[in-house]
């Protein structure tokens, strides 16, 4: 029913975009007050709250001005506001600005922090921080990495270089290297090639798996996989994706029995996507590198991030 929109009438605030909500086309509307469709359109916010909203200016119409409790709900009617949390979760990791041009923006990413807004969190992600902090409304991420892996992001400044950027990495034309720290197991050839259907666990949404052999699924995933430096029991891995499911490198690697340092999640759930983070105890996933032709101005663009991976102790 609510979905962000675009319109340069609306102002983003605090670096949060407005979302829009729309009534539909209707003979006769059900619901007197705009208010009263709120309420029971988008139940999650109280029929209180969203009244403490109108009262405060906090929801719009398409010409910026401000709806009151009192305004009739019409056919066809639209309603802006912008999203946000009573208690949203602090991440106490600041982003670095890697690079900038009148086209792209690139940042290193810290662990923990999500991309885009979602569940928990909607000013504490990459996407609203920077473009609180730059000023810059049209800023998209062109890919997502999760929440608990750090490194490079890449953002699109002008609304109408988004799809060409997009479309390199919908069609594998974008180089991306990552690295991580895991286990070191005697007995493997390197380099490895891991290929494999990963789909999502049954039991658990928030877990991904591969596919058991007698299921007979066709490989949906790939990664490159290769040791670059061993201390003791641990070592640390180039990991290369040719393909963009999620979780992958850690479903790949757990399945090698190499579990990536600090994962939550595999082989074993230690902590819930809902419980309380450890900020001490990060996954050891670095996005380090990406290139690719760039689709706008044909040269050539790699990225390297200024992050590193701790060793365990």
């Amino acid at each position: 029913m609510a979905y962000a929109v675009k319109n340069p009438a609306i102002p983003m605030r605090d670096g949060v975009s407005p979302s829009c909500v729309a009534l539909p086309q209707m003979r006769r509307v059900p619901w007197p007050l705009l208010l009263d469709f709120l309420a029971e359109r988008l139940p999650v916010v109280s029929r209180d709250e969203w009244r403490e909203r109108m009262e405060a200016g906090e929801v719009v119409d398409e010409h910026n001005q401000p709806l009151s409790p009192e305004t009739q709900c019409r056919s066809g009617i639209r309603a802006y506001y912008w999203r946000r949390l009573p208690a949203e979760p602090q991440v106490p990791f600041e982003e670095r600005i890697l690079f900038q041009d009148e086209l792209l923006l690139v940042a290193d990413k810290p662990h923990f922090l999500p991309v885009t807004p979602g569940g928990r969190y909607v000013r504490e992600t990459l996407v609203v921080r920077l473009k609180q902090r730059l000023k810059l409304p049209d800023l998209s991420p062109l890919h997502r990495i999760d929440r608990e892996t750090a490194g490079l992001v890449l953002f699109s400044l002008r609304p109408q270089d988004r799809d060409a950027y997009q479309r390199l990495f919908r069609e594998r034309q974008v180089d991306k290297c990552y690295e991580a720290i895991a286990p070191w197991r005697d007995g493997l050839a390197w380099p490895q090639t891991r290929r494999s259907h990963i789909l999502e666990q049954e039991q658990a949404f928030y877990r991904m798996r591969e596919a058991r052999p007698e299921e007979g699924l066709a490989p949906n995933s790939e990664t490159r996989i290769a040791p670059l430096e061993r201390r003791g029991a641990w070592a640390r891995y180039r990991l290369e994706p040719v393909t963009g499911k999620r979780h992958q490198l850690r479903v790949h690697m757990n399945a090698l029995g190499l579990p990536l340092v600090g994962d939550q999640f595999y082989p074993d759930v230690r902590r819930g996507p809902d419980e309380l983070e450890d900020f001490a105890k990060p996954l050891r996933l670095l996005a380090r590198a990406i290139a690719f032709t760039d689709p706008v101005t044909g040269q050539a663009r790699r990225f390297e991030s200024q992050l590193r991976l701790d060793w365990p102790d």
